[in-house]
């Protein structure tokens, strides 16, 4: 390594080294990968203690250039400068050296060690050879009090909430003295109460100067946060806009290149003679007694914070938990406790972990779509015809825009939008009779999102019921017929679709009556 090299890794940046004026500049940024360019000339600009968002539908470059600007990449072509000097970042050691942090959206901590120990993980401070925990204790603990963080530093990480991890990654930034901290989706994982923590934290941080590269598939947050907004589309930057400027029309617009046309508007009506009846239903301390109907064609929208009960009424629902007690009825007959015998009589689920729950990652598309439809395609000793298989998947491929178009993909291999529409295709192609959607759009970017409210639709136009748990209020309050907010294992109030409110919604679901909803408890 040259002596040159050398020394602009020794770079120490003391926080942000002023509080305004231009802090990161992209200019004409190329990338191809295997002949195949991904980002076309490029133009980005960060200022100090500024939030600047970033969105665009996957596969638009965002993550291509975050990475160019983090060292992980090296570009084709084009500039990069901070402070306003032109600067090489090959690797991100240096980017580090420039006072460049990222968070990404899986979080690099390690569980078993302490707050204080995760910080400096692999940047510990020593002296004479020796670590100096004391140190790196105080400093931690000087971090913590600047910028009011709820944390231990002695605590170990895997007994702290996801938003206290947040933070700790947030910390782990700061201790490199970072002046732009760039967050890769980070509330993707936190309810609603630890996201405006995480956002109160964001505030702080651009007070002091540091600049926030914010990625994000929530066009809500970038209201609550950004000051401007960049929109990526197909590699190449679309515009840039200002607080005043970012509307969700326009913001769609961009990111996907057409308008949009929707039809949550229009007046709907619900077949009162096709009727899921919940009756006092408990599960553990997690449900006590809960009780509501939902009838044929319409969606009922079910909010509340993490830990309110929701995911647990709807595995009960399934069949995938046992209730204590109460009873699940579906035009009056009971509703079986099997899996196996929901799904046959027309049930569905499409989990929040669509990971864990929701597919065979190393399975292809064919395999994950027919998994749930053996009934349907096995012979009589439950064997299943490869051309019907064949045909059951394309089918599926076709109706639900499933990219690539390839049945034999591995669905590891496909981004977050597709795999949903795999697992939400797997389910529509039974037009089952009641649907369950847990979380359906984390993650998934806002043109598949329209797609896959579309699907939903056609799906209750047929007289089916969809249940659907979200935490992402803009789509709870625009997308159900009806809301059922859950508090502390009841339902506490209800929301006719006319009343709800995004405001509304968030203090059902934290305990507070509102003047639009319906009490309920």
């Amino acid at each position: 390594m040259s002596k040159e090299k050398r020394k602009s890794l020794d770079i120490k940046v003391e926080g942000p080294m002023k509080e305004e004026g231009v802090l990161l500049t992209c200019k004409g940024i190329d990338k191809s990968f295997s002949g195949v360019q991904v980002l076309f000339g490029a133009d980005f600009e960060m200022n100090y203690g500024e939030v600047h968002a970033l969105m665009g539908e996957n596969g638009a470059g965002k993550s291509t250039l975050i990475k160019i600007v983090t060292g992980v990449y090296h570009k084709d072509a084009g500039q990069l400068y901070i402070d306003e000097e032109s600067v090489e970042i090959s690797n991100p050691i240096e980017a580090r050296a420039h006072g460049i942090a990222v968070i990404y959206q899986e979080l690099s901590l390690v569980p078993d060690l302490t707050v204080m120990e995760n910080i400096y993980l692999g940047q510990e401070l020593k002296k004479y050879g020796f670590v100096e925990k004391n140190r790196m204790r105080e400093r931690t603990l000087d971090l913590i009090k600047k910028y009011e963080l709820d944390l231990n530093p002695d605590a170990t990480v895997e007994v702290l909430s996801m938003a206290q991890r947040q933070m700790v990654e947030v910390l782990k930034a700061l201790s490199t003295n970072a002046k732009l901290i760039i967050m890769d989706e980070p509330t993707s994982s936190l309810s609603a109460a630890e996201s405006e923590h995480l956002f109160r934290t964001i505030e702080s941080l651009k007070k002091k100067g540091t600049g926030i590269i914010y990625v994000t598939h929530r066009l809500e947050e970038v209201y609550r946060i950004a000051d401007r907004l960049t929109v990526m589309r197909n590699g190449e930057v679309v515009g840039t806009l200002t607080k005043a400027e970012i509307n969700p029309r326009t913001v769609t617009t961009m990111m996907i290149g057409h308008e949009i046309k929707t039809e949550y508007d229009v007046q709907r009506t619900f077949n009162d003679d096709f009727v899921l009846e919940v009756k006092d239903l408990r599960y553990g301390d997690l449900l006590k007694g809960v009780s509501f109907t939902a009838k044929g064609g319409e969606i009922l929208g079910i909010g509340g914070l993490v830990g309110s009960g929701r995911t647990e009424l709807l595995h009960c629902i399934y069949g995938a938990k046992k209730p204590s007690g109460g009873r699940i009825l579906l035009n009056g007959k009971p509703v079986s406790r099997s899996v196996i015998k929901n799904i046959n009589n027309g049930f569905g689920l499409v989990p929040e972990d669509r990971r864990r729950e929701g597919f065979n990652p190393l399975q292809t598309v064919e395999k994950n779509i027919a998994i749930a439809s053996h009934d349907v395609i096995a012979n009589a000793l439950g064997l299943v015809y490869a051309k019907k298989e064949r045909d059951w998947a394309e089918k599926a491929i076709e109706d639900y825009d499933i990219r690539p178009k390839n049945r034999k993909m591995i669905v590891d291999n496909m981004s977050g939008g597709n795999q949903q529409k795999v697992i939400l295709g797997r389910w529509l192609i039974r037009e089952p009779r009641v649907l369950i959607l847990d979380e359906p759009t984390v993650g998934v970017d806002v043109g598949v999102r329209a797609e896959l409210y579309r699907f939903m639709r056609q799906l209750t136009e047929s007289g089916s019921i969809i249940i659907m748990v979200s935490s992402d209020l803009f789509e709870l309050v625009q997308v159900s017929d009806r809301i059922l907010v859950m508090h502390d294992g009841v339902f506490f109030e209800e929301f006719p679709r006319e009343k709800a409110t995004q405001a509304a919604v968030l203090m059902a679901a934290s305990g507070e009556h509102t003047e639009e909803g319906v009490p309920l408890v």
